[in-house]
């Protein structure tokens, strides 16, 4: 199936960790962004996951409108419709809940999937975030426990984020400190409260200086060798190697070899929002640098049809954020290993 199931979700995971491949997670906002990225992962022949933030899902309502479950759910709707023709597996994700946002997004979510499981269907979604960085670690963990065994009810995973990731991010804004880094008792802490497995698998977000947003190579101190310490240290305890799905957040602005790094590391799932969406935005601008007296109607003149015809410039704007889905993918070692 062209949309995940929990089982192939999981076989996906699987195969990443084992052959040391991350997939590119792609915020998306709109159809023409999830088309976007659909071809991008279709031209690298990579399997990928679409997510959707809170922000995402309230402008895919309409921008009016703001209904963040129904915006949500429409683009998870329309990707289960038009992923069908890329020949590639795509997991559905949502991004970046954090606590104050649960009732009115992620739980209304997976109430509605453990609906459809119980119905005897799939559910809409593969897994849900929970963006627990913004409370202090112990609430967090109480959290997604609880998360945890909805999550099982609704057969999606969990992600959880253990740290803190700086800059900015659909309003929430972290500064840039030494709280960026996880330690190896704040590992110890999750897998005491939330098992290896036997609850529920879930996905984690250590934090190794991750800063959103739009920075420099250079410009943030990431240490993916952390992600290595907090591994062997965990897998120690509970006696299993690379205990953890970890998920990069924040990779704007990083090196091939931090990327390369993080992935050796049990990094399964990268998020890409800032990248992709200059990739999206640029064509556009020089679309309509290249051709201002068409799409304006200069001096009483009439303009050009083919130039603002919003399918001329969406055109640009999908090819160019494909190619970036497609450098990721190549980044992440995913391209060629499409299901």
């Amino acid at each position: 199936m062209p949309i995940a199931t929990p089982e192939s979700y999981a076989e996906m995971i699987d195969r990443a960790k084992a052959g040391s491949f991350a997939y590119p997670a792609i915020n998306v906002t709109s159809s023409q962004t999830v088309t976007a990225a659909l071809r991008g992962f279709a031209e690298a022949e990579s399997d990928g996951i679409l997510q959707v933030s809170v922000g995402g899902g309230e402008y895919a309502s309409g921008s009016t409108i703001k209904d963040r479950v129904t915006g949500t759910v429409a683009l998870a709707r329309y990707a289960h419709e038009v992923a069908k023709n890329y020949g590639v597996t795509i997991a559905l994700h949502t991004d970046h809940c954090t606590k104050e946002n649960l009732d009115s997004w992620v739980r209304p979510l997976l109430a509605l999937e453990a609906e459809e499981v119980a119905a005897g269907k799939l559910p809409t979604f593969q897994s849900h975030m929970f963006d627990g960085s913004t409370v202090p670690i112990d609430e967090n963990l109480v959290i997604a426990e609880e998360l945890l065994e909805l999550s099982q009810q609704a057969r999606t995973l969990l992600e959880i984020e253990i740290g803190v990731v700086g800059g900015e991010e659909d309003g929430h804004e972290a500064a840039i400190n030494d709280k960026l880094y996880t330690t190896p008792e704040d590992g110890l802490a999750t897998v005491r409260a939330l098992g290896t497995g036997e609850k529920g698998r879930y996905l984690t977000a250590l934090t190794f200086g991750n800063v959103h947003g739009v920075y420099k190579p250079g410009a943030v101190k990431l240490r993916p060798e952390l992600l290595g310490q907090i591994q062997e240290a965990v897998g120690k305890e509970v006696g299993k190697d690379k205990p953890f799905d970890l998920v990069f957040h924040g990779g704007s602005g990083s090196t091939s070899e931090e990327v390369g790094l993080a992935v050796d590391n049990g990094v399964i799932k990268m998020n890409i929002d800032t990248d992709t969406q200059y990739a999206f935005t640029r064509p556009v601008a020089d679309h309509m640098l290249k051709n201002y007296d068409g799409v304006l109607k200069v001096d009483g003149d009439v303009g050009n049809k083919k130039a603002y015809d919003p399918r001329a410039w969406g055109k640009a704007a999908e090819a160019g954020m494909a190619q970036r889905v497609t450098e990721a993918c190549e980044w992440l070692r995913s391209a060629g290993q499409k299901r």
